[in-house]
């Protein structure tokens, strides 16, 4: 990935991180870091650098944009040639490009605001990777969500057309519900 893309992108995502559904432009990106970092850069040399005609930063401005979007300086430069993401193997690695997924999905999903925030509080989870294998958990477990969004979220479930109403949720009713137990009531 380019340097270019990769400010883009971050421009793009702080738009949504800010709450503004939209990517920020470069006048309020450059307004934003002035005004939480007390650096500056000027909006033609971010265009600059977005459009690819300045393809290396000075080391203050890395610093800064690093600051700024909270990435690592090393991270804001061109990657090289024959260089592919998904050729690592190290977990993090995994979990970054999981969380950037859920960013770019956040986005994609920026006009249903509680999609949005929720995608992106997943993202930001040191552990969303096992975050994601846990609602897989949930999902399958027969009326596991349903009880779990009762009792968590109620606004939401009565918010729902045609929503059944779910029994209360106690120990020994998920414990029924559970894969292992029903093959066991089977062979009863």
């Amino acid at each position: 990935m380019k340097l270019s893309d990769k400010v883009r992108y971050l421009r793009e995502v702080e738009g949504s991180l800010r709450g503004l559904d939209r990517a920020m432009t470069q006048q309020e990106l450059v307004r934003a870091i002035e005004t939480e970092t007390g650096g500056g850069i000027s909006q033609s040399y971010l265009s600059q650098i977005e459009s690819g005609s300045r393809p290396h930063l000075t080391n203050t401005t890395r610093l800064l944009l690093a600051r700024f979007f909270k990435v690592h300086p090393g991270y804001l430069v061109d990657d090289p040639e024959g260089y592919h993401a998904e050729l690592l193997s190290d977990v993090r690695a995994l979990e970054d490009k999981l969380d950037l997924w859920l960013i770019g999905g956040a986005e994609r999903f920026r006009r249903d605001p509680k999609l949005c925030k929720a995608l992106l509080t997943l993202a930001r989870h040191a552990e969303s990777r096992n975050c994601l294998l846990l609602l897989e958990a949930i999902l399958e477990t027969p009326s596991l969500a349903e009880r779990l969004l009762e009792l968590l979220r109620p606004e939401i479930r009565d918010s729902r057309p045609f929503a059944k109403k779910a029994s209360p949720i106690n120990a020994h009713s998920v414990a029924l519900q559970t894969p292992e137990a029903k093959k066991r009531k089977r062979r009863q």
